[in-house]
């Protein structure tokens, strides 16, 4: 028996021998490879370019088609090269243009509080479609909600807001609760609009839903959604006080000459004439005007009223917000 089975295995053995060798017979040529020789495969660099970011509170589609005719304008207004980029969120535009990656950054009023604790200048803001140099938030609910009626009744439900450091989209409601006596362990819930971008039109689309009862959102990201819903389905529950528009800013140490040649060409627009309204309206404002750090004190006060109430010691600095979800025992 053991003889039989040694006799098996080595039938065995010979035939995998002679297939192996069979596919090393001169049939198949040999490929020599000459290590020696390498050819190092280059990564694509961009070209040198001035950089451009939109805070991203909305899908980066929405920020590159509302901009990118504006960056070719400046392009070709001041002979510079200028590109866009896409931070993801809110803290990955603040730390890009803290390392140098973004050069203008075109933010709200809340980001660019942090932004000129870094260094970065205000050059230029905005005039809303309407002509206002300045914005507001809203507070929304589903117009079928009939457990909110006045703004007293948010108390005890769930918030929605878009971004710890949005202005219209979470400080100017909660500067505007406070103002009414409502504080933020009032609510059941506070959540911020998850993943990057289009913050704005998640959080107009988790009232719709049903994801939260209120949510609070910038004067005018309605606009964004209403291909999506039936704006009738969303009542706005108040309007925050106003505040300077969305400015634009120089990082620090950023050529003033450059700085000054864009700013110029920004103030150039005008909507009399139509190829360049078209791309102000494009842009959602109605024009670019000159803009100091002085014009955000009354945001730096906002804040500062934010922080000293004694029911935000639950929460870290304003302009320094990380993302998060806020549930308050009841």
């Amino acid at each position: 028996m053991k003889h039989q089975s040694l006799r098996v295995f080595f039938l065995a053995f010979l035939v995998c021998t002679s297939v192996l060798l069979q596919g090393c017979g001169e049939d198949v040529p040999v490929v020599k490879v000459d290590f020696s020789k390498r050819e190092s495969v280059k990564v694509p660099v961009p070209e040198p370019a001035i950089t451009y970011a939109y805070l991203p509170q909305y899908s980066h589609e929405v920020s590159y088609a509302r901009h990118n005719p504006l960056i070719q304008y400046l392009t070709k207004e001041t002979g510079l090269p200028m590109r866009q980029v896409f931070p993801d969120t809110f803290a990955e535009h603040v730390r890009m243009v803290q390392s140098g990656e973004i050069d203008i950054s075109f933010s709200n009023p809340v980001v660019y509080v942090q932004l000129a604790q870094m260094g970065s200048t205000a050059f230029a803001r905005i005039k809303e479609p309407d002509g206002r140099p300045t914005f507001r938030g809203q507070i929304i609910v589903h117009a079928q909600n009939k457990a909110i009626q006045t703004l007293k009744d948010v108390i005890g439900k769930r918030w929605m807001a878009v971004d710890p450091h949005s202005a219209g989209g979470y400080l100017y409601a909660l500067g505007y609760f406070l103002d009414h006596g409502i504080h933020a362990h009032d609510f059941s819930e506070i959540a911020f609009a998850p993943g990057p971008g289009g913050k704005q039109e998640k959080a107009a689309l988790a009232v719709y839903a049903g994801k939260c009862d209120v949510a609070s959102v910038r004067e005018g990201a309605l606009d964004t959604v209403k291909d999506k819903i039936n704006l009738q389905d969303i009542r706005v529950l108040a309007v925050t006080p106003e505040y300077p528009g969305w400015v634009y800013s120089a990082r620090r140490g950023m050529d003033k000459e450059i700085v000054s040649k864009i700013a110029k060409a920004m103030f150039k627009l005008s909507m009399d004439t139509p190829t360049e309204a078209a791309i102000l309206t494009n842009a959602r404002t109605s024009g670019i005007i000159p803009a100091t750090d002085s014009d955000y004190d009354a945001v730096r006060t906002l804040i500062q009223k934010v922080e000293a109430d004694k029911i935000t010691s639950t929460f870290p600095s304003i302009p320094l917000l990380p993302a998060q979800r806020v549930t308050h025992a009841k």
